[in-house]
């Protein structure tokens, strides 16, 4: 496991480096990627790193940039989960290469039930096969070092219960993507554990708040940070779901004698089965699965399932068939061993899932490659998928013999966005799939879609010369670039832009530095065009300018007035991030400002966002805030 996780580690320092690599202008390379530039050869399918999660019906009762740098991103877990690069990283030419997507960086049985461990082929007794001198402490946990991405030991404070009860109250679905971003590296970075917590309890709650944000993968990660004989009873649950979001049966064997221990014994007894099964015992393995069943206390489709994966180690039934009749809810046990033996989960089952599972699809290499790339769009909005991970998995789509008739579609759409020959045609196709019009948009050009579609070409918009001829308010070409967090590629169109449009709008609050001349009339030329709903976007446009110190208190005040925004609300969540920011503690502000946007964009009041600006651009994340103040605009 150690090696697992040292091997996860490099992995993120490499993607620390690569995003620091800046092409010359000189480079004159085509920039689609492999598979793009010769349709008539394969690419290589993209394998990304499986995902983690929960159990059956019976279910246990029991995340510092300066103001004048892009946003640092977590590293994300795999090909298929990247985070989109710096702005620094990107092509100031119109064809330069495209470099390869980054790797790595939630009822008792009576006494007749009662069985031992070593009936099942389980030791009682925990093994561990490394040196005690390259044991974990639980005093500090994470897998993301400063070295690597992450932020200081310090940055979560003290006070480690109210940490714990803030992600146990967080749903995992945010308004932004950016802010998804940052919590994603808050939670992952080796935080120094508060005297009042456990660091293995602490550790959990984290892994469980990433699977609920779809980051399944990143889940992993951090229950792989604690050795699992060290794993409290809150770990060894969080960790049975996380290896089932995973698809990854195995990894749940080392926490089998725990979890019959403390958890939902008939769970675990099947688990005990299927770990039996791995090590070649069928008869216990077998004898397992026919207790559970004789109980009654689990579904016999769940039964079925268990039996499925012990026959794929060679176990138990060879021939298993699995028919969905019958069976109305999508739980993680049935995810997780449904997808580890390659079992097609029914569309309305994953249509009624939460947003967070349909990520983990994403995730999960062995799930077919049409129904990865369905939920495709959904995890790069979320900030599951950087613009690169998204890319690089059409890319191996479109390497199969005999792709989809809107696969082809939008892959050729794509060729042109990325390599066609002059800045303008590339331009022009873009635009097409910006408005939702490339043969193989998934949600026939809905808002989401539309914005996914932002991100699978933000490194081609940021290498777009300034010289082509754009819209009169270019504010999807802008939003592309500041989708992945190309703000310096952006700048360069400011010249282009007139005041008060929603171009103009995206970077009064994206860009670097501060835009002159911008007061309450300009915001109000700004909403004079507003066609959000109740003028949501001028609303948050001013929040941004607020929040980034961009606009005098006397405009502020003025423009504030004739938009219906009281910036002076308070409230328990206000308090408490001003509270955070004023102790210097960034990961905290980053999961009270994830809090502050649960949901959608146009339910976010505007004086959150102001308090969520102002407190990140204090703790020295002002190149986030800025990302995710344009992204208001942007989305709304």
């Amino acid at each position: 496991m150690s090696h697992t996780v040292a091997l996860s580690l490099a992995g993120l320092s490499l993607v620390a480096v690569a995003g620091a690599i800046v092409l010359p202008v000189s480079a004159q390379e085509s920039l689609l990627p492999e598979g793009f530039g010769a349709p008539s050869d394969p690419a290589p399918k993209a394998a990304p790193t499986p995902s983690p999660k929960a159990a059956p019906k019976a279910a246990p009762k029991s995340g510092p940039s300066s103001g004048t740098s892009s946003p640092t991103p977590a590293p994300s877990p795999s090909n298929a989960s990247s985070t989109s690069t710096p702005s620094n990283a990107v092509p100031s030419a119109p064809n330069a290469a495209l470099p390869a997507a980054p790797a790595a960086p939630n009822a008792a049985a009576g006494d007749d039930d009662e069985l031992s461990e070593s009936e099942f082929g389980v030791p009682g007794r925990l093994k561990y096969d490394l040196p005690p001198g390259t044991r974990r402490a639980l005093t500090r946990v994470g897998p993301l070092t400063q070295n690597s991405g992450g932020m200081a030991p310090d940055a979560f404070g003290v006070r480690g219960e109210y940490a714990t009860l803030l992600m146990r109250a967080s749903g995992g679905d945010f308004a932004s993507r950016w802010a998804h971003i940052l919590l994603r590296r808050a939670l992952l970075s080796a935080i120094d554990t508060p005297k009042t917590v456990n660091g293995a309890d602490l550790a959990a709650e984290r892994a469980a708040l990433l699977l609920r944000m779809g980051e399944s993968v990143a889940a992993r990660w951090m229950v792989q940070a604690v050795d699992y004989d060290r794993a409290s009873r809150a770990m060894v649950a969080a960790a049975q779901q996380v290896y089932l979001a995973n698809a990854d049966p195995a990894g749940l064997c080392a926490y089998v004698p725990a979890g019959l221990a403390h958890g939902n014994e008939h769970v675990w007894r099947l688990s005990a089965g299927i770990c039996s099964g791995f090590s070649g015992e069928a008869g216990p393995a077998g004898w397992a699965i026919s207790r559970v069943r004789s109980s009654g206390k689990l579904s016999p489709f769940d039964i079925l399932l268990a039996e499925r994966v012990l026959g794929a180690t060679g176990a138990g039934r060879r021939s298993t068939t699995i028919e969905w009749n019958g069976v109305d809810k999508l739980t993680d046990w049935r995810f997780g061993m449904a997808t580890a033996t390659g079992v097609a989960i029914p569309d309305n089952l994953m249509a009624a899932a939460p947003a967070a599972m349909r990520s983990w699809t994403v995730l999960t290499p062995m799930t077919e490659m049409d129904v990865r790339l369905a939920h495709a769009p959904d995890a790069a909005v979320r900030g599951v998928l950087s613009g690169q991970a998204y890319l690089s998995l059409l890319t191996a789509a479109a390497g199969d013999q005999e792709p989809s008739e809107g696969l082809a579609a939008q892959t050729a759409q794509l060729r042109d966005a990325l390599g066609a020959g002059s800045g303008q045609t590339r331009y022009d196709a873009m635009k097409r799939m910006w408005d939702g019009n490339a043969g193989g948009s998934a949600s026939g050009g809905s808002k989401a879609d539309s914005y996914a579609a932002l991100i699978l070409t933000s490194r081609a918009a940021a290498a777009m010369p300034s010289s082509i001829k754009a819209d009169d308010d270019p504010w999807q070409l802008l939003g592309s670039m500041l989708a992945g967090g190309y703000d310096r590629n952006a700048a360069a169109w400011l010249p282009k832009l007139d005041i008060g449009t929603r171009a103009w709008g995206v970077l009064a609050v994206g860009n670097i530095k501060a835009l002159g001349g911008t007061t309450a009339a300009v915001v109000d030329d700004f909403a004079s065009d507003d066609d959000s709903l109740d003028q949501q976007r001028s609303k948050l446009l001013l929040a941004g300018l607020a929040g980034l110190g961009r606009i005098s208190d006397e405009d502020r005040s003025k423009a504030a007035s004739n938009l219906g925004v009281d910036f002076a609300k308070e409230s328990r969540w206000t308090r408490a991030i001003d509270e955070a920011a004023t102790r210097r503690e960034p990961a905290m502000v980053a999961l009270l400002a994830a809090i502050g946007m649960q949901g959608e964009w146009n339910k976010v009041p505007a004086y959150h966002l102001y308090h969520i600006v102002r407190a990140l651009r204090a703790v020295g994340l002002e190149a986030e805030a800025r990302m995710i103040a344009a992204e208001a605009v942007v989305r709304v």
